[in-house]
């Protein structure tokens, strides 16, 4: 007899297989049992039939609770009837370990019960199926870059300076000076560009920002990458591709989990169409004002309802490009015509899921990084080894960074990012 995963079935029908499970829920219906089982690879059906098992077998599956763990040997059936399209039928069971009064039962509970019992929230079949997505979008980033060329490159998660600000970052004591939790690899991906070329850096960043919109984590993931010898218009091309490939691989990949999750697969569909629309940010200002946005100037940064209302105008990713210089960091190259804007865009999703991606044209003369530097208030000693760049061999560069969690919702259609990552870190919540 061999032991396999649920998600594994549709190669054993009418085979008898072992199957290490919890106990989902269960129902019964006079001479029948029927256990909702997971695994953690997927969720299925088994069966016990009173008249096809031993009576002490029967029984145990009748006092079976919610999250228990056993061993179940059976049979694996086709079941037309369920989405996943095969069940067990049981003839042996075995505790493994018991479980009591499992906190979340079928009832609806409130979001602050969920988030406290996250550790457990995350075996339930939405999360759990989120979570598959989230792996998938890891694992399609990966082969997209390796194919690509990239190198990755592992950035400092603390560092000395802020490549945008110290406002809403982690101050920690560095020994006997001051250090900061990292808001972006960037500079050190720019500096490891001059090395290899094409990089990218995948792993944690943190905001201390105090925001509780559906859009905010304080400690969320970030894909990151750098290219050397490329303009923006070659960067925007690299990002479409990007997210048109993580679209399709989870479409390819996870249909068990967008059918969990109830998404729209031909939604998604369109996503993958390139190239995505692109408009500047002078023209987007002056569509938000024709239609009844009068809550927006030009010089001003965008809101959720601007993004949204701007991203559903193309029912698909749209680019905005070139914001005003003031609203953005200084490593951004100013335009060439003009001295208000910088080459720059950000990739709203559509669907009112706001910004994914946020990237530009790096600055690469030392005396306009310099200006720059000092104009956003920051000490250019601390950015001495990043004015290297511009005064050894500087070629024309550029780079983005992607969202973990904000990709995630927008591919998965949930509410809120903070079920698109195993353990959120809110603004009042670090437990778990």
């Amino acid at each position: 007899m061999e032991q396999i995963s649920i998600i594994d079935a549709k190669d054993y029908v009418g085979q008898t297989v072992k199957i290490g499970a919890w106990v989902a829920n269960k129902r019964s219906s006079g001479k029948i049992s029927f256990l909702q089982l997971r695994d953690g690879t997927a969720y299925f059906q088994a069966v016990v039939v009173k008249s096809e098992v031993p009576e002490e077998v029967f029984q145990l599956a009748k006092e079976l609770t919610q999250e228990t763990s056993i061993w179940v040997v059976g049979e694996i059936r086709e079941d037309t009837r369920s989405k996943f399209g095969y069940e067990l039928g049981v003839k042996e069971i075995e505790v493994v370990g018991e479980s009591h009064d499992y906190p979340i039962t079928p009832k609806e509970h409130g979001v602050d019960f969920l988030m406290d019992h996250r550790h457990l929230w995350l075996r339930s079949s939405q999360q759990h199926a989120l979570m598959l997505i989230r792996n998938e979008v890891i694992r399609a980033t990966y082969e997209f870059l390796n194919a690509q060329g990239f190198v990755k490159m592992d950035p400092p998660i603390l560092t000395g300076s802020a490549p945008e600000g110290t406002t809403d970052l982690f101050e920690t004591n560095y020994f006997d000076q001051t250090a900061y939790l990292s808001q972006s690899g960037q500079l050190y991906l720019e500096a490891a560009a001059m090395a290899f070329s094409k990089v990218f850096s995948f792993g944690p960043t943190f905001r201390a920002e105090k925001s509780k919109t559906r859009r905010h984590l304080i400690e969320f993931w970030m894909i990151e990458l750098e290219m050397a010898f490329m303009h923006q218009e070659d960067s925007l091309e690299i990002q479409e591709q990007y997210v048109a490939y993580l679209v399709q691989s989870v479409l390819d990949n996870c249909d068990y989990a967008l059918d969990v999750l109830g998404r729209d697969k031909e939604i998604l569909k369109k996503y993958t169409k390139l190239p995505y629309p692109r408009i500047s940010y002078d023209d987007a200002v002056e569509l938000l004002i024709k239609n009844g946005f009068d809550d927006i100037t030009w010089g001003d940064d965008f809101g959720s309802p601007h993004e949204t209302f701007i991203a559903n105008s193309y029912d698909q990713p749209v680019f905005i490009l070139n914001y005003p210089k003031a609203i953005k960091p200084f490593y951004m190259k100013p335009h060439p015509t003009r001295d208000d804007v910088v080459i720059c865009a950000d990739l709203i999703a559509p669907e009112g899921y706001g910004e994914i991606i946020g990237g530009s044209e790096r600055a690469t003369d030392y005396d306009y990084l310099v200006e720059q530097i000092r104009a956003a208030g920051q000490d250019e000693k601390d950015y001495e080894w990043y004015l290297d760049l511009s005064r050894y061999g500087a070629v024309p560069h550029a780079g983005f960074g992607l969202g973990l969690e904000r990709t995630i919702t927008f591919i998965a259609g949930i509410d809120h990012v903070r079920e698109a990552i195993p353990f959120p870190r809110l603004l009042n919540r670090i437990y778990p």
